[in-house]
C-alpha cells in the first residue's frame, strides 16, 4: 500500500456512538472487552462477538435476562461504545502477535476473554458476521476451549463464504486511494439513501445502531484491512474449520443483500451434525435486530454443557 495512502487511511475516526454502560471494561491489545453487571446469579455466560464495522450494542438489548452473564467484545482499533466506564488493564492480558484489524488477532481477545472471564459453565458465544469467522478462528488457535461451549453463528463469514453481488459490485472498482473519499461520501449520505438497500426493512433499533457504522473504527486504515483480511480468511479456510466446534446453530436470514446465502449454507452443511442450521424468515443480514425470536433459547444446550 502507498505510503500516502497509508497517511490518508490513519487519520482519526471520532466516536460516534456509545451507550450507558453498567459493569467492568478490560483493554486486550487495541480492543477490548466489557463485562456487564447482572443483577441475579448467573445462570449461563453469553459473549457477544460484534460484526465488521458494528459495535458490541448489537447483542445488549438481545441479552437483558438479569441471570445473563453478558461479556462484549470490541474488535481491535474500534471504538469502545460505552459510557461512564473507565478501561482497565487486566493482570491476565498476554501480548497479541497478529497483525491489528485481522480476525486472527480478534480472535486472540475473543480467547483471552473466554480462558479468564466466565464465572458459569454455561457459555455460549454468538458472532454476528465477521464475528462468526472469528469464533472459528478462535476455536482453531485454543480447541480446548471450546470443548463444551455453544456456539450461535448468525450469518456469519463462512469458510469458502463470499460477499453479495451487490457488496462486490460496489467494492470492486475501489482502490486504496479512494477509501478516505468513499468513506466520506457515505457518511454525507443519509443513511436512508443506501440502507433499505443493504440493511432490509428498518426498525428504531436497526437505525439507531447502523446509521453511525463508518465511525465504528478508530480510523480508516482498520476499515480496509478487515475487509482485505475476511475476503482472504474466507478464501483461506476450509472445512477443517468447524472441527472444534461441538455445537451450537446457524442462523442464517431470508435474505442477505451483504454476504452470499447461498455460498453461507453451502459452507454450514459442511460442519459437524451436532451443529443446527435454522433458515430464518429475517429479512436481512442483521437477524438479531430485526426479531430477538430467531435467537436460540438456551434450554437448546446440549446436557454435556450443563454439568
Amino acid at each position: 500500500m502507498k505510503s500516502s495512502h497509508v497517511r490518508k487511511l490513519i487519520k482519526p475516526i471520532e466516536s460516534a456512538y456509545s451507550e450507558m454502560f453498567s459493569g467492568r471494561v478490560y483493554r486486550v491489545g487495541t480492543g477490548a472487552v466489557s463485562v456487564r453487571n447482572h443483577s441475579g446469579d448467573a445462570e449461563q455466560t453469553v459473549i457477544g462477538v460484534h460484526g465488521f464495522l458494528e459495535n458490541h450494542c448489537y447483542f445488549t438489548q438481545a441479552y437483558d435476562a438479569p441471570t445473563t452473564e453478558l461479556i462484549l467484545l470490541t474488535c481491535s482499533n474500534y471504538h469502545i461504545p460505552v459510557n461512564g466506564v473507565t478501561p482497565e488493564s487486566p493482570d491476565w492480558e498476554v501480548p497479541i502477535k497478529h497483525l491489528e484489524g485481522t480476525i486472527e488477532y480478534d480472535a486472540c481477545i475473543l480467547n483471552q476473554a473466554m480462558a479468564n472471564l466466565p464465572s458459569t459453565d454455561n457459555i455460549r458465544i454468538h458472532g454476528h458476521s465477521r464475528g462468526g469467522a472469528v469464533i472459528l478462528e478462535a476455536a482453531r488457535q485454543w480447541p480446548d476451549l471450546y470443548e463444551n461451549v455453544e456456539v450461535v453463528l448468525e450469518a456469519p463469514i463462512l469458510p469458502q463464504g463470499k460477499l453479495s453481488a451487490l457488496v462486490t459490485a460496489v467494492l470492486e472498482p475501489v482502490s486504496h486511494g479512494m477509501w478516505p473519499w468513499l468513506i466520506r461520501l457515505i457518511n454525507s449520505a443519509p443513511s436512508s439513501a443506501y440502507g433499505q438497500t443493504f440493511f432490509g426493512k428498518m426498525n428504531p433499533r436497526k437505525k439507531q445502531l447502523l446509521s453511525k457504522l463508518f465511525s465504528a473504527t478508530q480510523d480508516h486504515l482498520t476499515i480496509v484491512r478487515n475487509i482485505e483480511n475476511l475476503m482472504a480468511w474466507m478464501h483461506r479456510a476450509d472445512a477443517t474449520a468447524y472441527e472444534n466446534i461441538r455445537y451450537g446453530t446457524f442462523l442464517i436470514p431470508a435474505v442477505d443483500r451483504i454476504l452470499d446465502r447461498d455460498a453461507m449454507l453451502r459452507s454450514a452443511r459442511q460442519s459437524p451434525t451436532t451443529m443446527r442450521i435454522v433458515e430464518t424468515e429475517a429479512p436481512s443480514h442483521f437477524i438479531t435486530l430485526d426479531s430477538k425470536e430467531w435467537i436460540p433459547g438456551f434450554e437448546t444446550l446440549p446436557m454435556a454443557a450443563q454439568n
